[in-house]
């Protein structure tokens, strides 16, 4: 079946991407004014259309080479150019080394993007590969920068706010842009369908969340999201040490994961007819019988092992 798309449905992808980049720009005019929580709010709006227009361009099949182009500059400028400029404006005593951070955060993520959007023809990457970004993506290394501002804003003045420890955050956070640091992608996560309800429940309670303390949700999330990062890189090795597991689904490869841990640590798979204590009388599985040779106690049957026969000890 041939999927017709209209012209005007496939001018909406580079729609959202334009409003993307409109929303990051506003947060440098926000920032200017000392509307600050405004900034934030619109690097989160911009992250939020980043994430949307790319699914939408692959729904509609709209997907074109001047969308690609275009959201790499988009996100260039929303979570490169305007994070860097919202927070030398915070700072607003800033010397030449705070000048000299915000150029590192902007060269790095456009860094990024470029290697992004070179890694996209890369046809020799193993399966499992997209399931993983190379470093800290780019929505997520915006708003992770603005992380000083956010706790500013919510609990005043700190240690967090004060001058090297922001700039010397923003030049860590330009480090993991650049980093071969495997991160998850959550395009690629699937949940199964028993999981739904407690998904949606969730996502009611962190939209409660950002509705009553939106600051304190923001720095909760930021900080998952960095927690992360050490199981991210965990799995990505485990995935490349283990072939077999590339192809299959995700309850197939926590088996083989369970499987290798128990050869690892020696152990060995239960057996099915043992049971102990209660069970065992409640099953009443048959005890093991020996034959006695002809002639041995009055020539009658089988008999049951005592220990001693076994050669174990009475306690």
């Amino acid at each position: 079946m041939v999927r017709v798309t209209t012209p005007g449905v496939r001018l909406l992808p580079n729609a959202i991407t334009v409003l993307a980049l409109c929303a990051g720009l506003s947060a440098v005019q926000f920032a200017l004014t000392r509307n600050y929580a405004m900034a934030i709010a619109s690097i989160g709006i911009a992250a939020v259309l980043d994430s949307l227009d790319g699914r939408i361009a692959r729904l509609l099949d709209a997907t074109s080479k001047m969308g690609a182009e275009l959201d790499s500059l988009s996100d260039g400028i929303s979570f490169g150019v305007a994070p860097a400029l919202v927070i030398y404006v915070w700072q607003t005593g800033a010397d030449r080394i705070g000048w000299v951070a915000s150029l590192i955060f902007a060269v790095c993520m456009i860094l990024r993007l470029a290697r992004f959007n070179t890694l996209l023809d890369d046809t020799e990457q193993p399966p499992y590969a997209s399931e993983f970004f190379v470093g800290v993506p780019a929505p997520a290394g915006g708003l992770l920068a603005m992380l000083p501002l956010v706790a500013y804003l919510q609990w005043g003045e700190g240690w967090w706010s004060t001058q090297y420890v922001v700039w010397a955050w923003t030049v860590a956070i330009a480090a993991l842009l650049i980093s071969r640091i495997p991160t998850l992608s959550l395009k690629t996560v699937k949940a199964p369908a028993r999981a739904i309800a407690p998904l949606l429940i969730g996502v009611a309670l962190l939209a409660a969340a950002i509705i009553q303390f939106p600051l304190v949700a923001l720095v909760a999330a930021m900080l998952l999201y960095l927690a992360h990062i050490p199981y991210s890189i965990h799995r990505h090795r485990w995935l490349a040490a283990h072939p077999e597991a590339w192809t299959v689904p995700p309850r197939e490869r926590r088996a083989i994961r369970r499987a290798r841990s128990s050869r690892r640590l020696g152990l060995r798979p239960p057996l099915r007819r043992r049971v102990a204590g209660a069970a065992m009388r409640a099953v009443r599985l048959p005890r093991e019988t020996v034959r006695t040779p002809r002639g041995s106690e009055n020539g009658q049957g089988p008999r049951r092992r005592s220990w001693r026969q076994i050669g174990l000890r009475r306690k």
